[in-house]
């Protein structure tokens, strides 16, 4: 007799981690609106959130942000962005 019911078990899940954990929150302005964007260590842009909503400040909570994004390393990630934006923007080292 089957236990699972005439549904089947799902597969097991791999070992192997399927995303790079998010790194930097960085908050900045953009067409008005402040954004947050996260993004994997090599600076890949991995989602983008309203810094209204609570998963925002929960992330950031204790944490002391870096004060403008105006190095070379994030160059082509915020490439979208004036400069004046990102002299402004927060950037946030996240606990991995």
């Amino acid at each position: 007799m089957n236990n699972g019911f005439g549904i089947p078990t799902p597969s097991p899940h791999s070992g192997t981690p399927r995303h790079q954990p998010v790194r930097y929150l960085v908050i900045i302005e953009s067409a008005g609106a402040s954004i947050a964007r996260l993004f994997v260590a090599s600076r890949e842009q991995v989602g983008e959130l309203d810094t209204a909503t609570e998963e925002v400040s929960q992330m950031t909570q204790g944490l002391t942000p870096a004060r403008g994004a105006l190095d070379p390393v994030w160059d082509r990630a915020l490439a979208a962005h004036s400069a004046a934006e990102r002299a402004a923007a927060e950037v946030f080292t996240l606990d991995v």
